[in-house]
């Protein structure tokens, strides 16, 4: 082989055990990647989960007026009962 074709060869050889290197630490780079993407994911899930449940806790939440409203209407109920039962005693 000629000088010529040997450095040629090495440079070669050279170039191609970086380009495996590379290779390697790209590899490994992708397989974070998508361990984080799988992570994110997850997250994800779990937050509209959270999201879904909260939805359906604030539909359900009764609020302060609402039980006060539904007090006040419960008590005109019964002093109309009342009323009622007092006229038919008479």
């Amino acid at each position: 082989m000629t000088p010529e074709e040997e450095t040629i060869l090495k440079r070669f050889e050279t170039r191609t055990r970086q380009l495996i290197l590379q290779y390697q630490e790209l590899k490994q780079e992708n397989e974070l990647l998508r361990q984080r993407v799988d992570t994110l994911n997850r997250e994800l899930e779990n937050t509209k989960r959270d999201y879904s449940n909260l939805k359906v806790a604030r539909m359900i939440d009764i609020s302060d007026q609402d039980m006060k409203d539904a007090k006040g209407r419960l008590s005109k109920l019964i002093r109309e009962i009342d009323k009622c039962i007092a006229l038919l005693k008479i």
